[in-house]
């Protein structure tokens, strides 16, 4: 079983981001190994890029203080090289094309598969375009991971019926952020992907309250949280292991359901 399984294999999985590189390389290693003892499932870690399209203002001011602090793609590899010694939790790169294209995409995968990146997001890669990155990735065993959004209801199942590691289902319209109410109809989605494919869901984009992934969970097998972390690590950069500690203990909690 890839370690990308195993994470939804004993109940709903918890997925946690932080962007690489923000507030350090260092720091984010200690936080990501917080958010592991407390309970998390998977990780994603963010490759921090001048123009995050798909993100929030959250995110995107972490990607600019990741910048600011000189982090390079290269350094995020020699991250996941690093949590790899100490956690065999599985960890999925988020990124831009821009990146990995600049970086080559044999080298890049190459890299991912000797650092021990399980997986990767590239949310502006165009679906009729994925296939010569899948190919590459999928030769060095990085599963390419599909996101669905509720504009997708045309190629749902085409785009559900290629999917490996988990599908990434987007929960509501928009950036990434916190948000008061979730109003797309999951089930409906669910009930579409889960008629083509046995590949776990999981929800992500606006879920930052323990009410909220818990009505997550029931609708899918494991929820996704980025800004409600990241807005914790900006308001205590150098210290916010505690509390983040306290707050994903909080939401994986409300996920066993």
């Amino acid at each position: 079983m890839s370690r990308i399984a195993n994470a939804f294999a004993n109940g709903k999985a918890f997925i946690g981001y932080v962007t690489g590189g923000d507030p350090s390389i260092a720091m984010s290693e200690e936080y990501i190994l917080a958010l592991i003892d407390a309970g998390a499932n998977l990780i994603e870690i963010g490759i921090p890029f001048s123009d995050p399209i798909a993100e929030g203002p959250v995110i995107q001011e972490s990607s600019l203080r990741a910048l600011h602090a000189d982090t390079t793609t290269e350094n995020i590899f020699s991250l996941v090289s690093s949590l790899r010694l100490k956690t065999s939790v599985p960890l999925v790169l988020l990124t831009y094309l821009n990146p990995v294209l600049h970086y080559g995409y044999e080298p890049f995968f190459s890299r991912c598969a000797q650092t021990g990146v399980d997986g990767i997001i590239i949310p502006d890669l165009p679906f009729d375009e994925k296939d010569e990155v899948n190919d590459v990735a999928a030769s060095y065993g990085v599963d390419l991971i599909s996101m669905i959004a509720p504009t997708s209801a045309q190629r749902i199942a085409q785009i559900a019926s290629g999917a490996t590691g988990f599908i990434y289902l987007v929960s509501s319209m928009g950036v990434t952020g916190v948000r008061s109410q979730i109003n797309t109809d999951i089930d409906a989605i669910v009930k579409v992907i889960r008629s083509v494919t046995t590949t776990p869901i999981a929800v992500g984009f606006g879920i930052h309250t323990p009410d909220q992934a818990r009505e997550m969970a029931l609708k899918a097998d494991g929820v996704i949280v980025g800004s409600g972390i990241v807005k914790r690590i900006a308001a205590n950069p150098q210290g916010a292991c505690r509390e983040l500690t306290d707050y994903v203990k909080s939401l994986k909690d409300a996920i066993h359901v």
